[in-house]
């Protein structure tokens, strides 16, 4: 009898422990351990996919004629690495990333890590401003179709939400740059700040950032109005997508039995929409944007390429066509890095936005 009275308690005892957890922070502790276990789930598709590539990195790296001297294609491959098995490879490359190497590139002799840190702010702060002009127009013509369903208004806005999901993104970066900069003259047609501007001292690496930390206001304005062009053509299928889910989504929230009782009880219209409806359809939008900015991150290699927007993109194409494989793993790893911080903060703000999420 004493015996059973342990075994029983025992699991009593762990209950009452998971119970005086708070649920916001057993959300948390379960998210972050879903989180790294996906991380490092992409290090592993990245290693092997990049090394199913069916091409030979030693001669990508030393060109045809040192590819054929034996002894020297034996000590590049001792020297990267590569005459061992992959799963000891794999584990270095493993070690390597835990100590913040991502490996040297063959084709420039320079670190990954430090490539990537220069073309990284560029794409982020691209990526940011076009995720800032989705989000605000897409949300904006969404709640305005919503309000107005089944009116002339609605059905233009359908029709443009339409057209931006259906133009190609590398077609309209052409139309914008031959139109604004090559005809009116309106924006600049490349680069991020103009060739006599002085660029802010380095801090983040987003020139609109660091110069506005350093207080340089005519390059802040100058960085902006660089930055226009590229966003908005970059942002156009995202404001499609997104006025057609958060319509959907307000439209769903408009017809729930809380907002008709709302209404009921006589409280204003601004304050039904603000505490109501926007918050019961910010779950849905808010995952339409996580997705959005990941896609934007990995999306823009020819608009980098059409305004001169040295980025992740207009690197990762550079990496791909001289079949550098460190890069390309760098590349792969911080972008599928991002995908997963993206769900994982869109996780977060459901748990805070929605009580019922966190009580699961």
């Amino acid at each position: 009898m004493p015996e059973s009275n342990s075994i029983t308690a025992a699991p009593a005892v762990a209950g009452n422990a998971s119970a005086g957890i708070p649920p916001l922070a057993r959300y948390l502790m379960i998210r972050l351990g879903i989180t790294a276990l996906l991380i490092l789930g992409v290090t592993l598709v990245t290693f092997v996919l990049t090394n199913l590539v069916p091409a030979d990195p030693v001669q990508a790296a030393l060109g045809e004629q040192a590819a054929a001297n034996p002894e020297i294609v034996a000590q590049f491959r001792a020297d990267a690495g590569l005459d061992k098995s992959l799963p000891v490879q794999y584990f270095t490359y493993l070690g390597n990333l835990i100590q913040g190497d991502l490996g040297t590139s063959t084709q420039t002799r320079q670190p990954v890590a430090e490539e990537l840190g220069r073309a990284f702010p560029a794409t982020i702060e691209l990526a940011v401003g076009a995720i800032l002009i989705s989000a605000i127009i897409g949300i904006g013509l969404g709640l305005w179709a919503a309000l107005r369903q089944r009116t002339f208004v609605d059905q233009i806005i359908r029709v443009v939400s339409l057209i931006g999901l259906s133009v190609p993104t590398f077609w309209m970066a052409l139309l914008v740059y031959y139109i604004f900069f090559f005809q009116l003259r309106l924006f600049p047609g490349s680069g991020r700040l103009d060739p006599t501007a002085i660029a802010p001292p380095h801090v983040t690496g987003m020139y609109t950032v660091d110069s506005l930390i350093a207080g340089q206001w005519s390059t802040f304005f100058d960085a902006v109005y660089h930055l226009v062009l590229p966003a908005s053509v970059l942002a156009l299928y995202t404001i499609g997508l997104l006025t057609r889910f958060a319509r959907s989504a307000i439209l769903e929230v408009l017809d729930s039995e809380y907002v008709k009782g709302a209404r009921a009880k006589g409280l204003s219209s601004p304050t039904v929409m603000l505490r109501y409806v926007l918050r019961g359809a910010l779950v849905p939008i808010i995952t339409v944007l996580g997705i959005a900015f990941g896609s934007l991150l990995s999306g823009t290699v020819l608009v980098e390429k059409v305004y001169s927007w040295h980025g992740l993109g207009e690197y990762a194409f550079s990496s791909a066509t001289k079949l550098d494989l460190p890069a390309i793993m760098g590349v792969g790893l911080v972008v599928g890095i991002v995908y997963i911080g993206l769900n994982f903060l869109v996780d977060i703000a459901y748990g805070f936005i929605d009580p019922r999420v966190r009580a699961a």
